[in-house]
């Protein structure tokens, strides 16, 4: 998906209570320009239709039916591991750092599908709001990955669907585990992105939950270099910790050089988005979409995914429900869809085939799930420095995986790794946060809040998976100390913000955020993606 800046095609937001203004110089690119198209696709909306005017997945190049076929993912599922479960995600935790889960969308609802992790954004604060998908963007990506409509099971748990209506996410079976991170206009900075990925690695066996995928489509323009750079390092450090970390290598189109920051260290998955122009056969002939990232010889998106008007699950009241109507899928009689856009969709797409390969061969390694899935890739037109390997191919990338285990190869990557001993200012890549209070932006070497960074003794205990000590990161009170039954206990922040005023100062409206709106001014379309 474009970056939630982009989405709106502006440059800062002021919300009425809180520091969610977001200022980010520099020129206007043509991501602000994906507005229309980010959410909903007349043409494919028009292609997906039969004879009465309804919305046919079979005919739709973005129904999850169609693209978890595309992918090889519903060839998996007739398979079965070890246990003799279908090969359906069973067992595995996807961790989604976004905008949360709303556990109350059909297909996101069943029993334990969805843990709520804690909410480290700015609404945190508000009891209300907590938790709460109040953008919208991370639901739709719960549903690309992990959708789950009750449908009959063989004896294996394979799913048979009646038809093709059915929502099934490309690993209907594997859990999700919540981490939101961003408010209802989007805003973060970099460092709760930073303490989200390091929550994860500390937490990633708890309760069972078994995290082995990480989902991050979010992406700065930090123009430090990867071993440096706290972001990256963070990402990284998930990746040695032994969970595969999926990034959107960005949405600044053919012409960028250069993807998105964390996507730009090597060992992270980096996904692009292919696109089938708007109709199911298109996919045999499908390309880069105009909007994905290319990067360089040294680093560019590992492979492509579907990212191209994926019809994926809405979250009702949420912000792009309620601004953007278009999104909804047209002809849709369930009114549970929405259709969005990006390298974000294109992650979602790969996490869900890696949980995939986690269930299939739970002793793979990140570096083997990586090997596996760019060996597995379909070839397809475009530059190595645009699509990378090819296009997704998980059935084929599970024959790879089974080879890489029989012949014992680790498959390790060994590019100089990153220790975020950088700058934490260099890493928002020109992205800041204002206190609409005060004036005051979000810079410097200081967390959201207000704590002073020094990279060297954040990665001391970040490295070692010790960042975290209860509801403490970075010597602040972000959250609760522990698990309220299967939820995190979320709390307010107790500390200042980066103005010197304190959190507990703040009024927040009980419903939403009140008087949200774009300033004019330029912005480049980074952050989500």
């Amino acid at each position: 998906m474009v970056a939630f800046w982009s989405l709106l095609g502006a440059s800062s937001l002021l919300l009425t209570a809180g520091p969610v203004t977001v200022e980010h110089p520099g020129p206007s690119s043509a991501s602000a320009g994906w507005a229309a198209k980010t959410w909903g696709d007349p043409a494919t909306d028009a292609n997906a239709k039969d004879k009465k005017g309804k919305n046919a997945p079979d005919l739709d190049a973005g129904s999850l039916a169609t693209v978890s076929t595309v992918i090889g993912a519903r060839d998996l599922w007739k398979q079965t591991d070890a246990a003799g479960r279908a090969i359906t995600g069973q067992g595995v935790t996807v961790a989604l750092l976004d905008t949360g889960i709303k556990s109350t969308v059909a297909g996101l609802n069943g029993p334990g599908k969805v843990v709520q992790g804690p909410d480290l954004s700015f609404e945190a604060n508000s009891p209300e709001l907590r938790g709460q998908d109040t953008f919208g963007h991370g639901t739709h990506l719960a549903g690309i990955i992990a959708a789950r409509d009750a449908v009959p099971v063989n004896a294996a748990g394979q799913p048979l669907p009646a038809d093709s209506s059915v929502q099934l996410g490309i690993a209907p079976d594997a859990k999700l585990l919540a981490v939101k991170l961003a408010t209802t206009d989007g805003s973060t900075d970099v460092s709760q992105v930073i303490a989200g990925l390091d929550w994860v690695v500390q937490h990633r066996n708890d309760n069972g939950m078994r995290v082995r995928v990480i989902n991050l489509s979010y992406g700065t323009l930090s123009l430090q270099p990867y071993q440096v750079d706290p972001l990256a390092a963070a990402a990284e450090n998930a990746w040695r910790h032994g969970i595969v970390v999926v990034v959107s290598g960005g949405n600044d189109g053919l012409d960028a050089g250069q993807l998105t920051d964390p996507a730009i260290d090597p060992y992270v998955i980096a996904a692009g988005a292919s696109d089938p122009h708007a109709t199911v056969s298109g996919w045999k002939n499908r390309t880069v979409a105009s909007f994905s990232s290319s990067g360089t010889t040294t680093r560019h998106v590992d492979l492509v995914a579907p990212g191209t008007s994926i019809a994926g699950l809405r979250s009702p009241g949420s912000y792009v429900d309620v601004n953007y109507p278009g999104g909804l899928v047209s002809g849709d009689t369930t009114g549970r869809l929405f259709r969005g856009s990006g390298t974000s969709q294109a992650a979602a797409v790969t996490s869900g085939a890696v949980a995939l390969l986690m269930q299939a061969y739970p002793d793979l390694t990140p570096d083997q799930v990586k090997a596996a899935l760019i060996s597995g890739a379909v070839k397809m037109s475009g530059s190595d420095l645009e699509r990378g390997a090819g296009q997704l191919d998980v059935a084929a990338a599970a024959k790879e995986a089974d080879k890489l285990l029989k012949k014992s190869t680790p498959a390790t990557q060994t590019f100089p790794t990153a220790d975020g001993s950088g700058s934490l200012e260099a890493a928002r890549g020109g992205a800041h946060l204002v206190d609409p209070e005060t004036g005051d932006l979000l810079q410097g070497e200081f967390d959201v809040q207000n704590r002073p960074w020094n990279g060297r003794t954040w990665w001391a205990a970040a490295s070692t998976g010790t960042a975290w000590t209860g509801g403490i990161w970075n010597g602040a009170r972000w959250t609760g100390d522990g698990w309220a039954g299967s939820s995190w206990n979320n709390q307010p922040w107790s500390g200042a913000r980066w103005s010197g005023r304190l959190w507990a100062d703040l009024s927040w409206p009980g419903a939403r955020w009140s008087g949200a709106r774009w300033s004019d001014g330029h912005w480049s379309g980074h952050g989500w993606q």
